[in-house]
């Protein structure tokens, strides 16, 4: 294959886990955000409506087309097999479990890692994962972590979104959470889902809530955590934060400013803003080297991993003049983060490729 030399390791890509879409399937027939409907014609792929802000504006009312690339761990292996993807840390894509009860979401997130440590074992090697917990019960979610760490050694920590159980992921009732997360020494992969600034993306389709809404959901959630102290209450939290860190790589001097001109805040915090930000992790995935490169001088490439998104951002199939994830075409955004790759030193590109995903979760390709 044309991208197979790159031999990547991949931590940011995502399925919808065939439990979960029966789930999702389940909800149509309420339309309850998120759910999955039938195709608009006979023989057409399903749709999916993940967001509320979908169903209530016309251009994105009737979802977007979800196919087998987003639930047949076959199709994640063929997309690996034809863009060099060595290895993938596979994540159940948002929103998660977010919308059911504490119960519910306990079972299910159970299951749903279970499934995904079977997945693991079947791939020969090539498939881990971030596992799913009830984050409405932070009790739980703390049993579900130690129990990952017990008995499922493919998943390398959790996806987790920025609610929390419903105040952010500064609010202190997520201690159950963070202190199983420090013992284990499982990593957060921290990625977006609400959007910050919706107000201002109507009328845009999904286009501007997905460019700006997501990496400023990120940016705030990681600010809060810092200004509150979370960081300081939990200085061994392993954070993987998805985007490239959304905007705080640009943002990281401004903050520091900020905060060093606040004195309620700069007296009751360790460090400044950036170093809490120099201990986190970061993936690669935004599409954009002056982005990439600003992450790099932040932190470091040592602490960037390379990530694809798939199966989000399909390829056009020049048939059909319509995106299409089956067609026989490279995903250009995943294309696009190997030419930024070509761009950098060998030593920097081969360790967000695949030299830290080694060190850091033990993955070797």
């Amino acid at each position: 294959a044309k991208w197979a030399p790159y031999k990547s390791v991949d931590v940011h890509t995502h399925m919808y886990f065939p439990r979960y879409m029966d789930m999702l399937r389940e909800r149509a027939g309420s339309k309850a955000v998120p759910f999955v409907a039938p195709g608009l014609t006979e023989g057409a792929p399903e749709r999916l409506v993940i967001l509320p802000s979908e169903a209530e504006e016309a251009s994105t009312a009737t979802g977007r087309p979800i196919d087998t690339e987003y639930y047949d761990v076959d199709v994640k292996l063929r997309f690996m097999d034809r863009h060099g993807v060595a290895a993938s840390i596979v994540s159940l894509a948002n929103p998660w479990l977010e919308m059911l009860n504490d119960a519910e979401a306990t079972l299910l997130a159970a299951q749903l890692n279970d499934d995904l440590q079977g997945m693991c074992d079947a791939s020969g090697g090539r498939l881990y994962g971030f596992g799913t917990v009830p984050v409405q019960d932070p009790v739980a979610a703390g049993k579900e972590v130690e129990r990952i760490a017990r008995e499922l050694p493919s998943l390398k920590g959790i996806i987790l979104g920025t609610n929390g159980c419903g105040q952010g992921l500064d609010d202190p009732a997520l201690a159950p959470l963070f202190d199983a997360v420090e013992a284990t020494g499982a990593t957060i992969f921290l990625h977006p889902h609400y959007g910050v600034g919706n107000e201002h993306f109507g009328n845009a389709g999904h286009s501007l809530f997905l460019a700006l809404g997501f990496p400023f959901e990120t940016t705030t959630a990681i600010a809060r955590m810092i200004v509150s102290g979370t960081f300081d209450t939990y200085p061994n939290l392993k954070m993987l934060i998805a985007h490239s860190g959304g905007t705080l790589p640009f943002l990281a001097g401004r903050l520091d400013s900020c905060v060093m001109h606040d004195l309620a805040i700069h007296t009751r915090l360790n460090k400044a803003p950036t170093e809490y930000l120099q201990n986190m992790y970061y993936d690669s995935t935004i599409y954009h080297e002056p982005g990439l490169n600003a992450t790099i001088d932040l932190v470091g490439a040592d602490r960037i991993f390379y990530g694809t998104d798939n199966p989000f951002f399909p390829p056009m199939n020049p048939a059909t003049n319509d995106f299409d994830p089956h067609a026989d075409e490279d995903w250009p955004s995943t294309i696009k983060n190997y030419k930024i790759m070509g761009d950098l030193t060998d030593g920097v590109a081969d360790g967000i490729l695949r030299g830290n995903a080694e060190k850091i979760f033990g993955i070797k390709v």
